[in-house]
């Protein structure tokens, strides 16, 4: 078989939904009977006769519901009742012969085969019965004469002739009449022979030629001029051949019973119940054409103005959802497109003379605003058209002599044009990276407009500009690198905008900055500069500014020496000096304000960070070697002091730029981020090319440690106690039990002396690090070397100082309770050589020193982030440093340190991607997740785990 009737049979019921449950729907004649498939997202109903094809296929195929299948079989009977002759006429209606004991078997037979959970066997029976009695009384061709005697299943010729059995019964009646008399023969009308009536009865039926009859739906518009004038259109219902959608026809014509017509559009009259279908299915989408399924005819349906607003704003994508799609004229364009475009908008400046590109992108006379901009055929609407449309009570508009369909959301943005007004930082960022993560809907549609990228192009090229000389008044020779950033930072401040020079930590900032504020005087800026830093680095600006540039004023607003009055050159102060006196440090007139080791207002809702932002005089600089510490919201709190808005809010950020870019979804992501905060990030690292070349190599160990047997007992009974009393917890106490619990069993990894909390306890031979500490050690100083370590723990500091005395061994040690003036002296004695060890915690020694005397560099235990680490290893490994710096890192194997070590690698690859959260993210972690991070697991690579030997060393 072949044509389209083969691929009608092959499809089978795909257009049906036969999924879901079919039920049987009685008429007042068991011809009328109705079959209703459903989905749960459709219902179609069929007559008998066209459900008849849907059921016989469906049986046995995959996926099918169990009613469908029911029903199936009792087709199947009901025709075979029918092919045997064993019906006969009562009441106008052909019956089964349902005293027959063979039917009544059969169909118990298959009701009880049939049956499921939700179809009981007594339904399932009156079901079959149903069916079975109106397939027999559809399948005939004629109606039978209401007078005529019933008909025995011996005598199964009906009493109204041959000419009114059913197709297949009028072969079987043939084959009986060779045999006996007829009752019509008995009444004496003459025999027609079989060949005789079987000849009329073709010439009757019409025989199609194999045409197509699987058709899809498509809408098309139409309107002449007086229609348009009014905002009406009219919509015409079309078919096409699911096979070749070109072939298509009015849907009206398939209703026609016209010989001509059907061969006119070339479907077949099976296509009139697939084009009904595939209206109601359109109907269910956009219940509007509720009104053309209720015709007799679907022709055409006048759409008024505001059905042609529905369609236009939730038609057209719903019936595309169904496959429908709506055909528009040529002369009814739909070209109008909305973009939001980001510009300079009027201000007073603006209004006597367009401002001076030089000038200042935050000065007070800026203003940039998004705007709605609508186009027809990529040409800008005048005002006057913008005006015409914003006004329009219909959604069919004559514009530049065309008629134009307008969609509601154009009209509504051509009404309400300003978006809104933004900020010129923010505005430069969505110049750099074509987003706004305020308005993050608009996404591609966002156009910046010509004055803004001629400021855009200003900032991005400041980093190519030519290198400026050395500023008069310094006394040192800069780096090439050093001048490239002093050229950038006076680009960037001269514009208006905030900087962060993100260097590595020994790169020279502070002599950069230096520099800055020399250039700045020359170029006829007077205010004072105010450095806020943390207090270790008082001395180390102090003694900075004396070398690099001693003609300037500087002095200290710290302590008893708070004085304002008549201030030049330097201000130098700490981030607590400058919370409690933020209200008089903001009425200086500050020309420059610089806050040193910024990651201190990494998190912008401290006090801390508040307190600086009420500073508001002055260009604004941070200095960080850690721009991010722990994730990109670091990042975003330093750049929204330094430049205002350019970020958006907090929650816009992490919406639109942070959550993808920490996930790793979008790579590309992270390429149009780092171009948005490169023109105000300067970031240069050590290894760069042509940075630093005469810096000493950095080479860099892990020292995989296991537990002593104390450890190890340690270690498992913290996590099981900490692990039942977290299962107990609420939410609020069970983040300070996880906290707790890995603040234990770092202690432990450490030494059990620190977690017990002795107060003179024995060292030696109860902890594989302290063991570690002493072999490193004794080969530094047998090397003359010296050597800085590090650890978090104040406590653990003084358990290895109390361990290093009392092996005759010296050291200095700084900690965050030395006071300001001790720690100079401490750097000072370290560097000449008073002691080869220098014991330092994380926190407070791991920033702003210089102890270039150190050759090595040992962390005791893990911070939580890298960069942490990193900026302490730059004490030693920074310019000034001659010899190569070996980096010991001691890590307790298959303990949570372990699992810390992998945590930072990953931190490592964020933050050289963008240019790192701490301990608290693991108090979000589930009971499973929380007891894979911090249990003991066994030992690996063959080592046998700790050993009486083990704990005697």
């Amino acid at each position: 078989m072949s044509g389209p009737g083969a691929e009608s049979s092959r499809r089978g019921p795909g257009f049906l939904p036969v999924s879901g449950p079919a039920t049987i729907l009685a008429g007042d004649q068991p011809q009328h009977t109705l079959v209703q498939f459903s989905d749960g997202r459709r219902h179609v109903e069929l007559p008998i006769r066209a459900a008849i094809g849907v059921l016989t296929r469906s049986l046995g195929k995959a996926g099918v519901h169990p009613s469908v299948q029911l029903l199936g079989g009792a087709v199947l009977l009901g025709m075979q009742e029918v092919a045997a002759g064993r019906f006969r006429p009562r009441n106008g209606c052909w019956e089964p012969l349902w005293e027959t004991s063979a039917l009544r078997e059969r169909i118990d037979l298959l009701a009880a085969a049939r049956a499921y959970p939700e179809c009981p066997l007594p339904t399932a029976t009156r079901l079959v019965e149903l069916t079975v009695e109106a397939v027999v009384d559809a399948m005939p061709q004629r109606r039978p004469d209401r007078e005529a005697g019933p008909q025995s299943e011996a005598e199964p010729e009906s009493e109204a002739g041959p000419d009114r059995e059913a197709g297949p019964n009028r072969e079987a009646g043939s084959d009986r009449e060779t045999g006996q008399a007829t009752s019509a023969r008995a009444a004496g009308r003459p025999k027609i022979p079989f060949a005789q009536r079987l000849a009329a009865r073709l010439a009757e039926i019409e025989v199609e030629p194999d045409l197509p009859v699987v058709v899809s739906l498509s809408l098309r518009i139409e309107a002449d001029h007086g229609e348009l004038r009014e905002g009406r259109v009219r919509l015409v219902p079309q078919a096409h051949d699911q096979r070749n959608p070109l072939h298509v026809c009015d849907a009206a014509d398939l209703w026609s019973d016209d010989r001509l017509v059907r061969a006119g559009h070339g479907f077949g009259q099976r296509a009139r119940t697939h084009a009904a279908i595939a209206l109601r299915a359109a109907a269910e989408a956009w219940p509007v054409l509720e009104t053309l399924c209720d015709r007799t005819v679907p022709d055409e349906l006048e759409l008024e103005p505001d059905d042609l607003v529905d369609l236009l704003e939730t038609g057209i994508a719903a019936l595309q959802e169904v496959g429908v799609d709506v055909l528009w004229p040529r002369e009814l364009g739909r070209d109008l497109m909305a973009s939001a475009v980001l510009d300079r908008a009027p201000s007073r400046a603006a209004l006597r003379g367009d401002l001076p590109t030089d000038a200042p992108m935050l000065g007070s006379e800026q203003l940039f605003a998004f705007q709605w901009r609508i186009a027809l055929d990529g040409e800008p609407l005048s005002e006057s058209e913008m005006d015409a449309l914003a006004t329009a009570t219909s959604p069919i508009i004559k514009l530049r002599d065309n008629w134009v369909v307008v969609d509601p959301q154009i009209a509504r943005r051509a009404k309400k044009r300003l978006i809104r007004t933004v900020k010129p930082a923010e505005a430069l960022g969505v110049a750099l990276s074509g987003v706004s993560p305020e308005l993050a809907d608009l996404g591609e549609q966002v156009r910046v407009g010509a004055s803004l990228l001629k400021v855009r192009d200003r900032i991005a090229g400041a980093h190519e500009l030519p290198p400026l000389p050395e500023p008069p008044g310094l006394r040192a020779t800069l780096r090439l690198y050093q001048r490239q950033g002093l050229t950038w930072l006076a680009a960037v401040l001269d514009a208006g905008l905030g900087a962060c020079l993100a260097d590595d930590m020994g790169l020279g900032k502070t002599v950069t900055v230096i520099a800055l504020h020399l250039h700045r005087r020359t170029a006829g800026r007077t205010g004072p500069t105010l450095v806020v830093c943390p207090a270790s680095l008082l001395g180390n600006w102090e003694a900075e500014i004396e070398r690099f540039a001693p003609g300037v004023a500087h002095r200290r607003f710290h302590g008893t020496s708070r004085e304002l009055t008549g201030v030049d050159g330097f201000v130098l102060t700490t981030y607590g000096t400058m919370r409690r006196d933020a209200e008089k440090l903001a009425a200086v007139e500050w020309d420059l304000v610089v806050a040193d080791e910024a990651q201190h207002i990494k998190n912008a809702r401290t006090s801390t960070a508040r307190a600086l932002r009420r500073i508001e005089k002055g260009a604004r600089v941070a200095l960080t070697g850690t721009p991010v510490e722990n994730d990109l919201g670091d990042l975003w709190s330093i750049l929204d002091w330094t430049t205002p808005g350019l970020l958006g809010s907090r929650l816009a950020f992490r919406r639109a730029w942070a959550a993808q870019i920490e996930a790793g979804v979008d790579p590309e992501m992270t390429k149009r981020f780092a171009a948005l905060i490169s023109p105000f990030v300067l970031r240069r690292r050590k290894s760069d090319p042509g940075i630093a070349p005469e810096l000493p190599p950095k080479v860099e160990t892990d020292h995989p440690l296991g537990l002593t047997r104390e450890q190890t007992v340690l270690y498992e009974g913290y996590v099981r106690e900490l692990m039942e009393r977290i299962a107990r917890a609420d939410a609020d106490s069970r983040r300070g039990l996880i906290l707790q619990l890995l603040t234990g069993l770092k202690q432990i990894c450490n030494h059990p002396a620190q977690f017990l909390r002795q107060t003179n306890p024995k060292l030696a031979g109860r902890s594989h690090k302290l063991a570690l500490l002493d072999e490193l050690l004794d080969t530094v100083l047998a090397e003359g070397g010296a050597a800085l370590v590090f650890t978090q723990y104040v406590a653990m500091a003084r358990l290895i100082e109390r361990h290093l005395t009392h092996r005759g061994i010296a050291t200095e040690f700084l900690h965050g309770g030395t006071p300001v003036g001790a720690r100079a002296q401490l750097v000072q004695r370290f560097q000449d050589g008073s002691a080869p060890v220098f014991l330092l915690s994380l926190q407070a020694g791991g920033t702003g020193l210089n102890l270039t005397r150190a050759d090595h560099v040992i962390h005791f235990d893990r911070w939580w982030n890298p960069a942490v680490e990193d900026q302490a290893t730059d004490r030693a490994h920074r310019i000034g440093q001659s010899r190569t710096v070996q980096v010991h890192r001691l890590i307790n194997r298959g303990t949570l340190e372990e699992r810390i070590d992998a945590v930072l690698a990953a931190k490592r690859g964020l933050s050289e991607a963008v240019l790192g959260s701490g301990d608290a993210a693991f108090t979000e972690l589930n009971d499973e997740e929380l007891h894979e991070l911090v249990r003991l697991t066994a030992w690996q690579d063959g080592d046998p785990g700790p050993t009486e030997a083990d704990d005697e060393d």
